[in-house]
């Protein structure tokens, strides 16, 4: 029993190089060294790019209630999170890493992974999320925007649907 697990094991893993050409597993690789296909971040209408109109306004950081996206509405960490801490204050154009480096909103999934790690490794996965694609081959992400307000992500509650009816009971 135990040569016949071995000998699977054996063959998978040189499957595996013969199809990768190497040891890769998903969530392995370094951060932002992988080539993640996402279709375009979901942005409101005339929204993006964000330097249209933040291009030529002095960048205020100063934590307040917000006059010009006021449907914003930040439930996300509020007390200790304010915008600039991932919205780029120079590229408005651009997210920022906690280190500085900057990102395109394509790669928001590596701004979310710095606070939701698990939840980052099983997107990359396919775990959690939705992706799309061969098992071998090109995957398509969707990004965490898609399914979650980065504002405020948790999903609203959801009233319950009535149990279904059992099959034969008349009603």
């Amino acid at each position: 029993m135990i040569k016949c697990i071995a000998k699977w094991v054996i063959l998978t893993l040189g499957l595996m190089v013969l199809l990768n050409g190497s040891f890769v597993f998903p969530g392995n690789q370094h951060p932002g060294s992988e080539d993640i296909q996402v279709p375009p971040p979901p942005f409101s209408e005339d929204i993006f790019p964000c330097s249209e109109c933040h291009g030529e306004m002095e960048t205020n950081p100063k934590r307040r209630e917000l006059e010009v996206h006021e449907d914003i509405v930040l439930n996300h960490a509020e007390k200790s999170r304010w915008c600039l801490d991932c919205h780029d204050a120079k590229n408005r154009d651009k997210l920022h890493l906690a280190d500085g480096e900057l990102v395109d909103f394509k790669e928001s999934y590596r701004l979310c992974g710095q606070c939701h790690g698990p939840k980052l490794r099983d997107w990359r996965a396919g775990i959690h999320g939705r992706r799309t694609g061969s098992w071998n081959g090109q995957k398509r992400y969707l990004l965490c925007a898609h399914c979650h307000d980065p504002h405020s992500p948790r999903f609203k509650k959801l009233k319950p649907e009535p149990a279904p009816v059992k099959p034969g009971s008349g009603k």
